[in-house]
């Protein structure tokens, strides 16, 4: 196929662009640094060129749209309005997908954060892709929240106007090779030194749903090949505090560090799980938060 992937150099882009050219797919990567360069990547049919940026083909099998700001918990707290810039990253990729016909087939990656916060508070269960109507949408997880909110929306659009549009709802995704601005590559650093006391944000009760990279590209590649309907959860259903990750992070090294809670840091939500049973249709996860954690160990030094 001709792939059109934005955020390709990105901790999930870079990722999805080595698995379609290891499978022979000719893969066209946009990723310039400045989010909204993206935009003006794809406003140039309105505008005319642009100095600096290669012209795109006038049309794709398949755009995968993975650019957006985030920076983990830090960011999506502190930098409101920087992470609203996704909203003008979505607005014209759909728009060039919609009224130009840019791809035949589309992957929006939307995100977890776009469920109902009142569904994730401390007695908070497993959640399903119907927990979002679309129609009738309740809070998110704030400003990234409404942008993904708002980015599946466009999709529904884009798909009236004739493009098929595959939204996948990501949960906790790691690897070795993520940012440090996210808590799996922050444990796995402090672990890697032995840090002790060993730094959590909040009470460390919070819960989340780790799945690991290599599934998450395994799955979205398999949606896209049976063209699964979405949207769907790329997620393992399995709830593990961030107590119990230092915990399974330091067993795997070795020690056992004093634990210093850090009450002020930012937090999220209390308990973030998704039900994986439509995933599972066409890919279960393979690689377990153990495993993740050792080769994590393994690639960093240790």
């Amino acid at each position: 196929m001709k792939v059109l992937l934005t955020g390709s150099d990105g901790f999930v882009g870079r990722h999805l662009r080595r698995a379609l050219e290891e499978r022979g797919d000719d893969v066209t990567g946009v990723d310039l640094g400045r989010g909204l360069d993206c935009i003006h990547l794809f406003r140039r049919g309105d505008h005319g060129p642009a100095d600096g940026y290669a012209d795109l083909p006038t049309h794709y099998d398949l755009a995968i749209h993975c650019a957006a700001i985030v920076g983990g918990r830090s960011a999506i707290d502190g930098s409101p309005l920087s992470i609203a810039t996704n909203l003008a990253l979505d607005s014209w990729f759909f728009r060039w997908l919609a009224d130009r016909h840019g791809a035949r087939r589309a992957v929006y990656f939307s995100s977890s954060a776009a469920y109902p916060i009142a569904l994730q508070g401390p007695d908070g269960r497993a959640l399903v892709e119907s927990d979002i109507d679309l129609a009738d949408p309740h809070v998110p997880d704030f400003t990234y929240g409404w942008a993904k909110l708002t980015g599946e929306r466009l999709a529904q659009i884009a798909e009236i106007a004739g493009a098929r549009v595959h939204v996948f709802r990501p949960f906790s995704g790691y690897g070795t090779d993520q940012d440090d601005a996210y808590p799996f590559r922050a444990f796995i650093d402090r672990g890697r030194c032995q840090a002790d006391p060993f730094a959590i944000w909040g009470d460390g009760n919070q819960v989340r749903d780790w799945i690991h990279i290599d599934d998450i590209v395994a799955a979205v590649l398999a949606a896209v090949d049976q063209d699964v309907p979405g949207p769907v959860n790329l997620s393992t259903g399995r709830a593990t505090s961030f107590n119990e990750f230092a915990d399974m992070v330091t067993r795997e090294v070795g020690y056992r560090p004093a634990i210093r809670h850090e009450h002020a840091a930012p937090r999220g939500v209390a308990y973030r799980v998704g039900d994986p049973t439509r995933m599972r249709t066409f890919h279960t996860p393979r690689i377990t938060l153990e495993e993740g954690i050792r080769r994590a160990l393994q690639n960093s030094g240790r």
